[in-house]
């Protein structure tokens, strides 16, 4: 499994979990809003390995673009889910497009 495609999984899932409307929100609030700076440089990371494995880096660029904005309160929580959903389907789709490993 490459590493681009290990961090979407991750980056997917935690944009999921920030994006869960209470449990997210709180997350983010009270963290004092690092969650959101951690987020943007794991997109940022993932956009390097993705670029280097010429894998799909749609996902990534909205993840950058969502913690941009995620500090406004129900645009945030919506583009987390949104991105959370892209990166996920973006990890399994590359599963397809990945040489055999023999």
């Amino acid at each position: 499994m490459s590493t681009s495609r290990i961090l979407k999984w991750v980056t997917g899932a935690l944009e999921i979990l920030l994006g869960i409307p209470v449990l997210g929100g709180l997350i983010v609030v009270s963290l004092a809003w690092v969650p959101l700076g951690i987020m943007l440089v794991l997109h940022i990371v993932t956009l390097v390995f993705s670029s280097n494995e010429r894998a799909a880096k749609h996902g990534s660029i909205l993840g950058i673009v969502t913690n941009c904005l995620a500090w406004i309160p129900f645009v945030g929580m919506i583009l987390h889910l949104i991105t959370g959903i892209i990166l996920m389907i973006d990890a399994a789709q590359s599963h397809k497009t990945e040489p055999s490993e023999s």
